[in-house]
């Protein structure tokens, strides 16, 4: 049997939240973050960087409950990924102003600082490092660390320069997982969807991709094998979204899916799944 493997054009589109206060999480990811509010109504709102492409939503639920950190299956963070090194540089410098708790590594292939929001939704702000300085192993898998970042490097980049928010060009690079079991999310994800292994310890964590990008999900157990789901009202990710080229790809996806007997919604060119986290994928394209 040939190992699926899904189109290698494929990019993250956008991340819905549930949150329990809707201004409170718009003053914090515009003034915080960094991105602008495209559109909003008394429940919901739609951030965007560039002025038109949505890149968070946010859902403001009655009762929300927020989970302490690495509780249940859910979100470990959604990654927002910048152009280049200066403007992780002014991003860093703002959130410092700001008096903000940053976790930062250098993977190698990039350089990151991690947040939680108010709702302890985990958030990873990201330079890619140039794709041709990516190294692999001798699994083929990409070789990544947890160094240092040059923090003094990043804000000496930002010097003389304004802060004005993300910048055009900035998109969701990734989103990352705690999963149940590992082999339930590799077989999701891998075996039946066509993700391709990037990274994997075959234990705790799982990077996967499309087109040789070193991980547009990671998955990990770090939240204890057999980790409970979140509960429907809990804050936390709602779903997310897979941009495709075609609707062919997307037609590739949902026949794997059905043989595979994964329950399918089709809706106007657009397919639902659910991974075995509960976690709901939007897969879509914008080609007529």
């Amino acid at each position: 049997m040939n190992t699926p493997i899904i189109n290698p054009a494929l990019q993250i589109g956008l991340v819905k939240l549930r949150i329990s206060q809707l201004e409170r999480s718009l003053t914090y990811y515009t003034e915080v973050i960094g991105l602008k509010i495209l559109r909003q109504d008394d429940t919901t709102a739609d951030l965007t960087a560039d002025g038109h492409t949505v890149l968070l939503q946010l859902e403001e639920i009655e009762n929300a409950q927020i989970l302490p950190r690495q509780s249940a299956a859910g979100l470990y963070h959604f990654a927002i990924l910048v152009p280049d090194r200066t403007s992780l540089g002014l991003v860093l410098r703002n959130l410092a102003m700001r008096n903000q708790q940053i976790g930062q590594g250098d993977h190698l292939v990039s350089e990151a600082l991690y947040l939680n929001d108010p709702d302890n939704n985990g958030i990873e702000i990201y330079a890619d490092r140039p794709r041709s300085t990516w190294q692999k192993d001798e699994r083929g898998q990409y070789i990544m660390g947890t160094d240092p970042v040059d923090v003094d490097g990043l804000l000496a980049l930002a010097e003389g320069k304004e802060w004005t928010g993300l910048p055009a060009g900035t998109i969701i690079g990734h989103v990352h997982f705690h999963v149940p079991t590992l082999a339930a999310a590799r077989q999701f994800y891998v075996d039946i969807l066509g993700f391709e292994i990037m990274l994997t310890d075959d234990r705790s964590v799982l990077f996967i991709s499309a087109g040789g990008y070193h991980h547009h999900l990671g998955l990990n157990v770090w939240a204890g094998v057999g980790a409970p789901i979140a509960p429907s009202n809990a804050a936390g990710i709602s779903y997310y979204t897979l941009k495709m080229p075609d609707q062919a790809s997307i037609q590739e996806v949902a026949d794997r899916a059905r043989a595979a007997g994964i329950p399918v919604e089709e809706t106007e060119g657009q397919l639902w799944l659910t991974d075995p986290s509960n976690i709901q994928v939007r897969f879509y394209s914008d080609a007529s």
